[in-house]
């Protein structure tokens, strides 16, 4: 199974294909997702420190995230990797949003 690496966390281990944000929030770390998982408010967005997902689709593009960042809502856990979320609940004072579908 890959390992999830997110600094301050204790790593994780996720099903392969898990949504990255379904694989933070039920290991822990409180990862904002305020339209639910459907890639139209970016709360959710993480820098990848190390490894890769998939290529970017259609609604991540549409967004214009910073280099090396993308949205946990769109992106599945295929391989280990290192992330860091942009914004979280306790930083910001926000409640997390409606929980995405897997």
């Amino acid at each position: 199974m890959p390992k999830v690496h997110v600094p301050g966390f204790e790593p994780f281990e996720t099903k392969e294909g898990t949504k990255l944000v379904l694989a933070l929030e039920d290991n822990g770390v409180d990862v904002l997702h305020r339209c639910g998982g459907k890639a139209k408010c970016t709360t959710c967005r993480v820098e990848v420190l190390e490894g890769e997902f998939e290529p970017a689709g259609e609604a991540e593009i549409a967004k214009s995230l910073e280099e090396g960042c993308r949205l946990s809502c769109q992106v599945r856990v295929q391989s280990d990797v290192k992330v860091m979320p942009k914004m979280t609940v306790s930083s910001s004072g926000m409640d997390p949003g409606p929980r995405p579908e897997k």
